[in-house]
């Protein structure tokens, strides 16, 4: 009983520190990457011309936001479910999204330009926003415990 009791004072102590590396990564986003529309989407964007911006960094600076946002979640769903088959089917979703996302953000932002403000916006917050870990929480502890039953 103690032992349990202990596990999941450790368990809940894991998760804060997870949560609040995640926050911190939101905190200190303009020190960390470069993003140039970190700015641009804080302003009336609607009605403004695309910000310029380096194609490879803005890149780079994408895929080391998700990159640590995915690790960071990852260890999240770890440190609740405990099983490895799941981490690594959740890393192969990342991966998956990650690639539609990226390749979508970068088709709008060339074809479309500054026509399709809203949809850039919402694309990239998929991509700098931990959001799919929110998603696979209640999802993976659904199918662990209710489709377990059959």
């Amino acid at each position: 009983m103690l032992n349990k009791i202990l596990q999941n004072k450790l368990t809940f102590f894991v998760f804060i520190i997870l949560v609040f590396l995640l926050a911190g990564v939101r905190a200190f986003e303009s020190q960390l990457f470069y993003d140039p529309f970190l700015a641009y989407f804080k302003k009336d964007y609607l009605k403004l011309p695309l910000p310029e911006f380096n194609s490879l960094l803005l890149f780079l600076g994408l895929l080391f936001r998700f990159f640590l946002n995915t690790v960071l979640s990852l260890g999240i769903l770890y440190n609740f479910f405990r099983d490895r088959e799941m981490i690594q089917f959740t890393s192969v979703l990342y991966l998956f999204f990650f690639v539609i996302l990226m390749v979508t953000f970068f088709c709008f932002l060339f074809l479309y330009g500054d026509k399709n403000n809203l949809m850039l916006f919402y694309i990239r917050r998929f991509l700098i926003q931990p959001i799919f870990v929110i998603l696979f929480i209640p999802a993976f502890y659904y199918q662990k415990h209710h489709l377990s039953k059959f």
